[in-house]
This record gives C-alpha cells, structure tokens and sequence, in this order.
C-alpha cells in the first residue's frame, strides 16, 4: 500500500514541478495583456501657470491650467489589425486637452497608438498618429510593459513626433508601495503648432505664414509600478515658447505656456488602488502560483521518498528451508 502511495505521490510531485514553469514562461505572456476595450481617464493641473495672451501676445500668469487626458480602446480596430499582425494588439485613442483657468481650450493633441497586448512594443499599422500626422513610434509611450526591468527605455514623445531614452533613476517608496522612477527630458525642439488653436480664425497654417514657430521643453517624471507597468504618478515641468515672424513684435519671442504640471491627488489615490489590485494578478502567474507549485512538488517528491524508503523491508532476508526428498 506505501508503495503504490509513493507512486501517486511522485507522479503529483512531477505535475506540480513542470507546472511551475509552464505558468511563469507559457501561461504569463498569453494571460497578462492590456484589454482591448480599456477605457480611463486622469485630471493633471499646473497651480499656478503661465500663458501668452493672443490678444496682446504677451505672456501672463494664471492661478491654474487643467489638463485632462482620456484613453479609449478601439476593439474593431484591433480586431481588424490582428489579422495581419499575428499577435494580440490594442489601439487607444488618446486626447491630450488643455484647459485654462475660464475652462477654454487652450490645445488639443489626439493621438492613435497601437501596441501589442503583453509587451506593449509598438505594431506598426494604417492610422498610427498625433494630430493626424502619421508618425512610427519607437519604444513605449503612457506604460511600461509587464515586470519593468531596472534600466533605461525608448519613449515616445507626442510633441517631437520623436523617441527619446528615458532614465531609470532609482526605486523609491509612493504611497506604500514600491515604485521605479524615471526622467526624460527633452531639449528646446521646434515642433508643429497644434491643428486647433485657440483663437477663432487663427490656424497652424497661417501661424506658420507669418513666419512664427513653436518650441517646446519638458522635464517628465513618472513612479512606475515595477509589476505591472503601470505610472502610479507623472509630473512634467513643460514650456512651450512662439518664436519669430510677424506675430511677434520685433521678431522675438514669448512663453505659450509654463508650468509644472502635476496629476491631481484623487486621481493619484484612484490610479494607486486600481494598481494595487491589479499587481495581485500579475504576481500569481509570476511569483506565487510558480513558486508555491515548485515548493509544493519538492515538498511531495520527499515524501514520496520517505514511504518508498518505509515500505522496503528492514529486517535481514529469510533463510530459505532446505528440500527434503523422500527415498525409494
């Protein structure tokens, strides 16, 4: 009976220890994936700010400017891309909008990325942009794939239309929980006007007529959850100047927009629990199914041991009876 317990005993010990690996390099990669139909939103303010005056095209100071960036998941549009591109992708249609302290539009960038479900590398495909301009990204852009490794990566920047690294700087400790945190910046760079201006009959086109061009600079910063990728927290110190031609007197210059933009406490607490339940998740297929399943089949491969060992007999052999045969 030890016997046949100790065989059914190492067979369950083989199933647990090959399943460890399967769940952690099979399971994982085809089970963590961004959904296609995702939907979110956050609130960013700069408290206080500065904006130019289209009227007088001067620079001014303003107690707040909002900013507001929606994320959709496009799941026809997925759909249809998946069929050539061989992998599990997701499309977001992003909007970038930027408010003043009356609530007006100040800027408006909309954005199409589309990146693969698990490693959020970029899939190249018809409708890839920022402000319908076709762009091909390089590296990631809004979040860092599964399991963030301690190092540097591509980002993507809107504005330049350009990838650019971004500096792991260290591990430090967000609202209890253990975060990686990153820098980027970019250096002064001309970049395209934005299609929608805020002044009524004014366009990119003929900001450009005049001969006056756009730069731009920002310092980003995010607290990146290593486990699932996901920025519990961003801020950016952004300024954005208009340069030159007939718009400007004298030919000079003037600040379009400054400030340090940060996102707003209730969505960082929102953001923070939402990350929280979802870093469970990933931890199972990662860390405490393959782990608890690794221990769990050595912990049966030794017993299994001991009752083979157990039902092997201890005493010394029986002496085997002499044969007697009878005679005639």
């Amino acid at each position: 009976m030890r016997r046949k317990a100790s065989l059914i005993l190492l067979a369950a010990a083989v199933f647990c220890t090959a399943l460890s690996p399967l769940l952690r390099w099979y399971a994982f990669p085809r089970l963590a994936k961004i959904p296609p139909s995702q939907y979110q939103d956050t609130v960013l303010v700069a408290e206080p700010a500065t904006l130019v005056d289209y009227g007088t095209m001067k620079a001014k100071k303003v107690p707040r400017l909002t900013v507001v960036q929606t994320l959709k998941g496009d799941v026809a549009a997925a759909d249809r891309i998946e069929r050539t591109a061989d992998r599990d992708v997701v499309v977001w249609d992003t909007l970038t909008y930027v408010a003043g302290p009356d609530g007006k539009r100040v800027s408006q960038i909309p954005e199409r990325y589309i990146f693969d479900a698990h490693s959020q590398e970029p899939v190249h495909a018809t409708g890839e942009s920022v402000d319908g301009d076709a762009v091909r990204r390089d590296g990631i852009e809004y979040k860092w794939p599964f399991l963030v490794e301690k190092r540097d990566y591509a980002y993507f920047d809107a504005q330049t239309r350009t990838s650019a690294p971004i500096h792991y700087k260290g591990t430090r400790t967000f609202h209890g929980m253990e975060v990686y945190y990153f820098e980027q910046t970019i250096p002064w760079t001309e970049v395209a006007l934005p299609k929608k201006l805020p002044v009524k009959g004014v366009t990119a086109d003929s900001v450009r007529k005049m001969g006056t061009a756009r730069w731009y600079t920002t310092k980003r910063m995010f607290w990146v959850d290593p486990v699932t990728g996901a920025p519990v927290n961003g801020e950016e110190i952004h300024k954005e100047e208009l340069r030159g031609g007939d718009l400007l007197p004298g030919g000079g210059k003037v600040t379009a927009f400054a400030g340090h933009v940060k996102m707003r406490p209730d969505y960082v607490d929102a953001v923070v629990d939402l990350v929280s339940s979802q870093r469970t998740l990933v931890l199972l297929l990662t860390s405490y199914l393959p782990w608890g399943f690794l221990t769990l089949g050595l912990a049966l491969l030794a017993l299994s041991l001991t009752l083979e060992a157990r039902s092997r007999p201890t005493g010394p052999p029986p002496t085997a009876r002499p044969v007697v045969s009878g005679g005639p």
